[in-house]
């Protein structure tokens, strides 16, 4: 997959990036050259001395030290290769940068890309008869990932300690409404590499005065406050900031207009930026080996998770049965592919006498919730029994969550689109705290999910659910 194909709320990356490229500040450039450096760097010594680790962790390895050395630096090199290929390096990509806030493309490349290298280097050795056990390449094929999964999280922390520390970075303000805003801001927060800190967002609701923007990341760490009122070059003066980045996405033309002319007056530049996600995309239909291997690891995965967790599904039945009257189980209709209806497993959160069919709860204090269901809810252990859903082929691992029939039938066309792939029990919507929202106002999610979802893209969401499980859900 192409690096610059953005998605969850990487969706300005490109267009940002654009406006910053045009920018002249040496100090900013030399930073970003250094951080782009380093990047590298780190990559190649990541792989090349995991690469030696398991030469030396592989006694039946009957080669030469040299050869070991050699090896090692091709490793680290192929890799560093790979990733620049996918654009990882490049200004505008946000993978190892943080443009996605969940880092799961990062975590997708350092899949992948290992990957790819053990397989160029299977074939040297076959072709120059080294001689290398198959065993070294499947320790390998664990170690690496693994390491360079780690490298990336602390590369990416080291960086976003670096962007709110504002070194290297143009302060902007972000002009716009509801999500188009929201989005913007999210992108922006989470991505070091376009150097651009959102110091405030105008709204013309005046309701909005004293509220906060958060990025769309595990933890709501990092927030923007929104300034209700008019755009005037006074105002933007009072910011000192370099450029205003006016969402588009529903203004009025006269706005946007006002909005250009009071920049003009301060002195800043100006990016307009067309909320793509209210563009329409192509469907296509995903490739015959994907939907293999996916169904193939659905009814592995999901058979050998119920045997495991048997004794785990025992002891919260017990607790649900102890904590309040009523099933275990909670048997709900959901929407799935095309529209059709089936029945989804949860383990019961809630009271008997709540409403089958109502709005999820969006707080854990909310009184439908029993005791033990917070815990579970919280943990999102609650999900566990729609492994059955995943081994009957109703659901899969990673998808669209599936939704109620009375809110699917509220639908627009847009919303609609998550509909053509099967639902799962978790994905990017999962991930973020934007969880706390309704699905559908948040379809963003689903529907980058949907038009980028690879094998290895739904590998790095499986890692990164327990991450998010651990953190606490609803």
């Amino acid at each position: 997959m192409a690096a610059p194909e953005s998605f969850a709320s990487g969706l300005y990356t490109e267009i940002l990036a654009a406006y910053r490229g045009e920018r002249h500040a040496i100090s900013r450039g030399l930073f970003r050259k250094v951080m782009t450096i380093s990047e590298v760097l780190t990559d190649f010594l990541t792989c090349a001395a995991g690469v030696f680790a398991v030469c030396l962790l592989c006694p039946s390895l009957q080669i030469a030290r040299e050869t070991e050395y050699s090896v090692s630096i091709v490793a680290g090199l192929l890799t560093v290769l790979l990733l620049e290929r996918d654009g990882t390096y490049r200004q505008i990509d946000w993978q190892a940068g943080g443009g996605s806030p969940l880092q799961i493309r990062a975590t997708e490349h350092a899949l992948r890309i290992p990957a790819q290298s053990l397989l160029l280097l299977l074939l040297c050795s076959i072709f120059l008869h080294l001689n290398v056990p198959y065993s070294a390449f499947l320790i390998a094929l664990i170690v690496l990932p693994l390491l360079l999964i780690v490298e990336k999280q602390m590369l990416f922390a080291i960086m976003r300690v670096l962007h709110v520390r504002e070194y290297g970075v143009d302060r902007v303000v972000v002009y716009g409404a509801g999500d188009a805003a929201r989005r913007t801001v999210s992108t922006l927060l989470y991505s070091p590499r376009l150097g651009l800190r959102p110091a405030v967002v105008i709204d013309d609701d005046l309701t909005r005065t004293g509220d906060c923007i958060f990025e769309s990341g595990y933890r709501r760490c990092l927030s923007v406050p929104v300034q209700s009122g008019q755009v005037t070059a006074a105002l933007l003066r009072s910011y000192r900031c370099k450029l205003l980045i006016v969402a588009v996405s529903g203004l009025s033309p006269e706005k946007v207009t006002a909005a250009a002319q009071a920049a003009k007056q301060a002195g800043l530049e100006i990016a307009l930026l067309i909320d793509p996600a209210l563009e329409e995309r192509p469907w296509t239909e995903s490739p015959l080996h994907y939907a293999v291997a996916k169904r193939t690891a659905d009814v592995i995965a999901s058979s050998l998770l119920l045997v495991l967790l048997s004794p785990v599904f025992f002891l919260i039945a017990v607790l649900i049965w102890l904590d309040s009257p009523g099933p275990i189980f909670f048997v709900q209709k959901r929407v799935g592919r095309n529209g059709e209806l089936f029945d989804m497993y949860k383990f019961r959160s809630m009271h008997t006498t709540a409403p089958r069919y109502d709005l999820s709860p969006t707080q854990s204090s909310d009184t439908r919730i029993t005791a033990i269901g917070r815990f579970l809810r919280r943990s999102s252990l609650d999900e566990l029994p729609q492994l059955i859903n995943v081994f009957l082929g109703s659901m899969s691992l990673v998808g669209p969550r599936p939704e109620m029939p009375f809110i699917v039938r509220r639908y627009n066309t847009r919303q609609r689109q998550r509909l053509q792939v099967i639902p799962g029990i978790t994905g990017l919507w999962q991930l973020s705290a934007d969880r706390a929202f309704p699905i559908h106002e948040n379809i963003h999610y689903d529907l980058s999910y949907i038009q980028n979802r690879t094998f290895f893209m739904d590998l790095a969401i499986l890692i990164h659910t327990p991450l998010r499980a651990l953190r606490g859900g609803i």
